[in-house]
């Protein structure tokens, strides 16, 4: 999504019309989920991506079609049947909603576009809420925009002061961790909100080999990655290339030297107990959402005795994930990582781990249809 908001800065500068087309919704199994953006410029080209195939390629049409015959910003729903993914190559079939919005004076969403920006850049979040869908007999403005910040200011409006409320006082939830929702109002009006937020941050307390593991993995996910250890060797950029930063500190200090919100994932993977359980307890002092202990249930045991002597409450030590990991009985430390940053994705996107095995019930299905298309076929034959 920053790329579609970095073209549409590019856009903004040479005041030049453009569409914003934003999955807002999506129901059944789709190419794309909620957030996804496509930017279609004057001259047709593009930025971003809607999933690809016929949905990307119908939307993009629309999207020019919006930009030469001029109209306001409207909701589309797109029907992806069984049979018409197949004729174009996917392998899914549900329901996605779209805004098609189109910018036709850039400079108005100016101060929109800056500030994402600058929330992705390390500033603090925001929330940007779009109307989606207007009660009867109703004057408000389909694609209306809001402009919120994390201490409740806010630009622009979707048309009425308690939607505006609602939207940011649901905006409070989605910061953290740069979430969306769709969300229908008792007036029967709905909205589109999607936070903006640096990118997430790994916090790896050691670094030792599953550390290195993790963090290779971690990049490629696009999470800023900060290093601890107390020995130089172990903490350094030739080590860890990849990390924003390195920091040979001791354990108990090093969280007041870095930068901690509730985007930040804490693992915990140092060298001996000792130094785990100091580490364990500067983590859940801090802002961070998530804070993982690797090693054995018995070490985690003494571990939260020691915490709870220390005076964490209950609620505190069962918010830390020990063992660390999704159970894929991994054994080397890339198989480890992997299990991991699987938690840690499946925690910060809201999943539950669990396995995507289609159901038997549809394997029956397609059994069944393939039987009596076989069936036909050979009836044809005959005759």
């Amino acid at each position: 999504m920053e790329q579609v908001f970095r073209a549409a800065a590019e856009e903004i500068a040479t005041g030049k019309e453009m569409v914003v087309a934003t999955v807002v919704k999506t129901s059944g199994s789709t190419p794309q989920k909620p957030g996804a953006k496509l930017l279609v410029r004057a001259d047709g080209s593009g930025v971003g991506t809607l999933g690809g195939g016929c949905v990307e390629g119908d939307i993009w049409f629309a999207a020019s079609q919006l930009l030469k015959r001029g109209g306001k910003a409207e909701m589309r729903d797109y029907e992806l049947n069984e049979d018409l993914a197949a004729q174009n190559g996917l392998v899914c079939g549900g329901t996605m909603f779209f805004l098609l919005d189109p910018i036709r004076e850039p400079q108005k969403i100016q101060v929109f576009n800056e500030e994402v920006l600058a929330a992705y850049d390390g500033g603090t979040p925001v929330a940007v809420a779009h109307l989606m869908k207007i009660p009867q007999r109703s004057d408000l403005t389909v694609g209306s925009r809001l402009l919120i910040r994390e201490n409740g200011s806010t630009s622009g409006s979707l048309g009425e002061p308690t939607i505006d409320a609602q939207a940011v006082k649901h905006a409070r939830t989605l910061m953290a961790m740069g979430k969306n929702d769709y969300v229908t109002t008792e007036s029967g009006a709905e909205f589109f909100i999607e936070a903006f937020t640096t990118p997430p941050t790994l916090v790896l307390a050691g670094g030792g080999h599953v550390s290195k593991a993790i963090s290779n993995i971690a990049e490629t996910l696009g999470f800023r990655i900060f290093v601890v250890d107390d020995r130089q060797e172990f903490a350094n950029s030739d080590r860890f290339p990849e990390a924003e930063q390195t920091l040979v500190s001791d354990y108990e200090s090093a969280f007041d030297k870095l930068q901690i919100g509730a985007n930040s994932f804490v693992v915990i993977a140092t060298r001996g107990h000792r130094y785990d359980a100091t580490v364990t307890a500067a983590a859940l002092r801090s802002p961070a959402s998530y804070v993982g202990l690797l090693g054995s249930r018995r070490k985690t045991i003494l571990i939260f005795e020691e915490l709870f002597k220390a005076g964490f409450t209950m609620e505190q030590i069962q918010g830390v994930r020990s063992p660390i990991g999704l159970g894929i009985a991994a054994r080397t430390p890339e198989e480890i990582a992997l299990s991991i940053m699987a938690e840690i994705v499946a925690f910060r996107l809201g999943g539950d781990g669990g396995k995507l095995t289609i159901d038997q019930r549809l394997i029956n299905k397609a059994a069944e249809k393939a039987k009596q298309q076989h069936a036909g076929v050979e009836s044809v034959g005959i005759d």
